[in-house]
């Protein structure tokens, strides 16, 4: 069984973090409004495309500080396992 590991956030992080997600919710919630109501399909794709756009900057942001934190963390303990676990996120952001 693979250990769960936990990040902890402060809470200024957290908040900033939930804001981020409410407003992509948000955001989803309007194309799906627009959907209902039989937008034209370019309009659509434009919002999807921001909506792509928004994750990918919270995922870039998530994944900086992950750097930042957990993996310099780690490897300051001798830890080298997370070299193949970082390996895996970028092939998985890259593919």
């Amino acid at each position: 069984m693979q250990e769960c590991k936990h990040t902890y956030r402060g809470e200024e992080e957290k908040k900033q973090i939930c804001n981020r997600l409410n407003r992509i919710e948000g955001q989803i919630r309007g194309v799906k409004k627009m959907v209902e109501e039989d937008r034209y399909c370019n309009d659509i794709l434009i919002q999807l495309s921001a909506i792509e756009k928004s994750i990918k900057s919270l995922s870039n942001n998530v994944l900086e500080n992950h750097l930042y934190t957990c993996i310099s963390r780690d490897l300051e303990k001798g830890n080298l396992e997370v070299i193949d676990e970082l390996t895996s996120l970028f092939k998985r952001f890259n593919g």
